[in-house]
């Protein structure tokens, strides 16, 4: 392709490697393209809070998309633009109630954000036994009732048992036309979030703030939850080691993020 008039990339397993950290490669090859005039955009499944770790060593201050498409985060102003599509609390005890007869024992969380004035983020409810294949102990821990009892970005399913595959199948058999299932990580988890709400619902909103056609955006990703938004832009890159749904639906293949593989790309340009 031309040279990208956006960029898009995933955070865990393709910005960040094994390390969970950036390199100097990545990030000097980042900032070359923000210098150039082409904005960099973080697209993940990530809530707004888990950002800013990300963001500063790169010097973003426009646009990241998180939650997987429900919510547009301003990372310079450090505020929440936009939420799309929240689950109310009629539909998640509906959700729930399903998901105790397909998946018995199965724990809930639901993941919050508001755009009031105090612009309150830090709102993750959890469900005692629910389990973070990122590492437990975050989160306020409290009865499914409250879980479920206020609108959720995301409801996050857990369970110890299974593998993150294995439950989205499951799930998906459930609320094929309510909500959209995807996960990111393959340690018995899976993020539901409203129907059409994706990754590339919240980079064509970014898009279209920007002015830029869908055919000049490039965009990097690993995971299942990464496929839409592939799919959408004009030139959708996988990572080497990504899952089999997102190299398939790939224009290009590049290296893992462990070998810097979003600035391998980018270097062509930048």
């Amino acid at each position: 392709m031309e040279r990208p008039q956006l960029i898009a990339s995933d955070v865990d397993g393709t910005l960040l490697g094994p390390s969970e950290s950036l390199t100097g490669r990545t990030i000097a090859t980042v900032r070359r393209a923000i210098a150039a005039g082409v904005p960099f955009v973080l697209a993940s499944g990530r809530p707004p809070r888990w950002i800013a770790p990300v963001a500063k060593p790169l010097e973003l201050t426009g646009f990241a998309v998180c939650a997987n498409g429900a919510v547009l985060y301003d990372c310079g102003r450090e505020e929440v633009v936009a939420v799309h599509g929240l689950l109310r609390p009629e539909l998640l005890h509906d959700i729930a109630h399903a998901l105790d007869k397909a998946l018995p024992g199965c724990r809930l969380a639901a993941e919050r954000v508001s755009t009031g004035a105090d612009h309150e983020m830090r709102s993750f409810v959890i469900e005692p036994d629910y389990h973070n294949p990122w590492g437990d102990g975050e989160g306020r821990v409290g009865p499914r009732a409250e879980v479920l009892g206020h609108p959720a970005i995301k409801l996050l399913v857990s369970h110890r048992g299974m593998s993150s595959e294995e439950m989205s199948d499951a799930v998906n058999a459930l609320f094929e036309h309510e909500v959209d299932v995807t996960y990111s990580s393959s340690g018995g988890l899976v993020e539901l979030s409203a129907h059409g709400i994706t990754k590339a619902t919240g980079l064509a909103d970014v898009a279209e703030r920007l002015d830029v056609d869908a055919e000049r955006v490039i965009a990097f990703g690993d995971m299942p939850n990464d496929v839409e938004m592939l799919r959408w832009a004009g030139h959708g890159v996988a990572m080497e080691n990504g899952h089999r749904a997102v190299l398939a639906v790939a224009d290009e293949v590049t290296g893992p993020a462990g070998d810097d593989g979003v600035a391998q790309v980018l270097e062509r340009w930048f």
